[in-house]
């Protein structure tokens, strides 16, 4: 992965939340593996992204992957997170925020994930906005997501991310993806359709010198993607559930995502492994795009 970076190779950073706390395992490691071989597949060279006994690791190999995978579970860890864990020697699971900071400082410019974090619903009530929006807001990477996470507050998070300066496309679509569903009913004013577009709005956001990130919003494949509106219903119920139990922080995700994991019978895990694999392979698209740019604007 070094000597990709060295040579202005196409390299896509991995957050390693997903495999830790995102799903369930034999899951979590099986799509690591396919999110590994799809980054592959796109023309790039992947890198989880972890903190490991004190060391911010850039890069994991199959061993570590598998530890990370089969536990014991690490805590999550955000940006604000990396110097304490650096210092004390400690481990974390890098979120979205964390994997973008260290991605940039690296020399990578494209990350994949499955959703990025967002504004919770009820914040009225208890602010809880992620790091997520507040890093992208100020670190220059492209993202390629399928949104935020369903259980947020969808339109708050749009304007969140505009407040930001946060630079968001759908990727062939018009409509902000609602993670397992393709459909949110939010409009979005910015649509690309293939690598090369995204290279180029890459390259332009820093030409610029805009200081924020772009987030590349991929629908899920049809074939996986549950219906918008029974996704919606199983979200309410749940916040309804944590709100019952006095779960709030972050405990709120996984037991959120617990819930619709139940109640669609492995649905929910089934889409969740196919967005995460199909925005690998289009992160490692776009990556090989912008290196190709990169060697064309050296040749010329």
């Amino acid at each position: 992965m070094r000597e990709q970076l060295e040579r202005g190779g196409a390299v896509v950073a991995l957050e390693s939340t997903v495999i830790v706390h995102g799903l369930p395992a034999p899951h979590n490691l099986e799509c690591a593996a396919r999110m590994d071989a799809a980054v592959r597949e796109g023309g790039a060279v992947p890198a989880l992204v972890a903190v490991l006994d004190g060391r911010i690791c850039v890069g994991l190999g199959p061993e570590e992957v598998a530890a990370l995978a089969r536990g014991p579970r690490i805590p999550k860890a955000s940006t604000r997170d990396l110097a304490v864990l650096s210092a004390a020697g400690g481990s974390g699971a890098t979120t979205v925020a964390a994997t973008a900071f260290v991605a940039r400082r690296t020399g990578i410019e494209v990350m994949a994930t499955g959703g990025i974090g967002g504004v919770h619903r009820g914040t009225g009530r208890r602010l809880d906005i992620s790091a997520d929006i507040l890093e992208l807001g100020r670190t220059s990477v492209a993202v390629v997501c399928s949104g935020a996470k369903a259980i947020l507050d969808l339109p708050a998070t749009l304007e969140a991310l505009e407040a930001a300066g946060v630079a968001v496309a759908g990727y062939g679509t018009d409509e902000f993806p609602a993670f397992y569903a393709r459909e949110s009913g939010l409009r979005l004013e910015h649509r690309i359709d293939s690598p090369a577009e995204a290279a180029r709005l890459i390259r332009r956001l820093g030409e610029l010198g805009l200081s924020g990130g772009v987030l590349l919003c991929n629908p899920p494949p049809r074939g996986s993607a549950l219906p918008g509106q029974q996704v919606e219903a199983m979200v309410e119920a749940a916040v309804k559930a944590a709100e019952q139990a006095g779960i709030h922080g972050k405990a709120v995700t996984p037991f959120l995502l617990g819930r619709i994991a139940e109640q669609t019978a492995g649905r929910a895990v089934k889409a969740n492994r196919a967005l995460l694999e199909q925005n690998a392979r289009l992160a490692g698209l776009i990556a090989s795009a912008c290196a190709s740019a990169e060697e064309g604007q050296l040749a010329g």
